[in-house]
């Protein structure tokens, strides 16, 4: 089988950092036509932006054709085509398959059903190992070093899928952490108890004010209200938590702000103009890292 990437778990340590520098590359040399010929489906099956919109382009700057959807409305699945079917299909037309899904285990399910590398794009609350890497990449060039690093998440840390990648990639590097969250949307105990397996420290808080100053990366997210199947626990934590410019007096000086994006609430427009501010360059290491995982997974080394 060919190699895909559907877990963050799927890369060694030595991968990621070979993704790293690769991004490195394609950072500089932002058109490299590496997959002349080749066709990537971008299957969307769950809306997206940045996502989408940085894989298509990943391919575009690497001289690939991009085919897919972005909406299943209007696609054959929404007269009962079942998902491996949809997959078998694809797969005789290109040459790698980028796939966001709603349901967790989909993308590994369309890996085991095709013979073409997969690359997970977000399923459900699971994995979104691409993010992730980007997410490795920006800590990298905002701190010079992935070692030791103190990352403070904030937010949905139950079901947002980029913090529980990001807590398994990072393991590789000694990291400390300190989870930010009111009690119903606290870190699961399987993420903590992978950390307490390998002895990394994690300290668990509801205080956002709290650790400010005590972090390299806050590491923000929004409260997901696709996850929720009750509105009203999510109307209760939407606004658990707004970091505004007001806040950042006593942090450190290296301490940067990523986040996933889309932001609703959480970070207020003030904080885009501090020195802290750093998730809009975030998204856009997100080309040059799709562009090294593309290429990565299509043989060119």
């Amino acid at each position: 089988m060919p190699k895909s990437l559907i877990s963050i778990r799927d890369f060694s340590k030595e991968e990621i950092l070979h993704i790293m520098e690769v991004a490195r590359e394609m950072e500089a040399n932002k058109s490299q036509k590496l997959l002349d010929g080749k066709v990537v489906a971008c299957l969307f099956f769950e809306p997206s932006t940045r996502t989408r919109l940085s894989f298509e382009t990943a391919a575009n700057r690497l001289g690939a054709r991009v085919i897919g959807f972005s909406d299943v409305t209007n696609t054959s699945i929404s007269k009962g085509e079942t998902l491996k079917d949809t997959i078998k299909m694809v797969s005789n037309y290109v040459d790698i398959i980028v796939m966001r899904h709603p349901l967790e285990g989909a993308a590994r399910y369309a890996s085991e059903v095709c013979d073409l590398p997969v690359v997970n794009a977000g399923d459900g609350a699971n994995q979104h190992p691409s993010q992730t890497l980007l997410d490795l990449y920006t800590i990298l060039q905002t701190q010079g070093r992935l070692e030791n690093v103190t990352i403070n998440m904030v937010g949905d840390l139950k079901y947002g899928r980029t913090v529980h990648s990001l807590l398994q990639a990072m393991s590789h590097f000694n990291p400390n952490f300190i989870f930010t969250a009111p009690d119903a949307l606290r870190m699961p105990e399987e993420y903590k108890s992978f950390l307490d397996n390998r002895s990394i420290p994690y300290i668990e808080t509801g205080s956002l004010q709290e650790h400010l100053g005590d972090c390299d990366i806050l590491y923000m997210t929004r409260v997901q209200q696709e996850r929720f199947s009750d509105p009203m626990e999510y109307e209760k934590y939407k606004d658990v938590y707004r970091l505004d410019a007001s806040m950042l007096g006593g942090v450190r000086e290296n301490m940067k702000i990523l986040h996933p994006l889309p932001r609703v609430g959480e970070i207020a427009a003030d904080v885009d103009d501090t020195p802290y501010a750093y998730y809009f360059k975030q998204a856009e290491n997100g080309m040059y890292v799709r562009m090294a995982i593309i290429a990565y997974l299509l043989g060119y080394k």
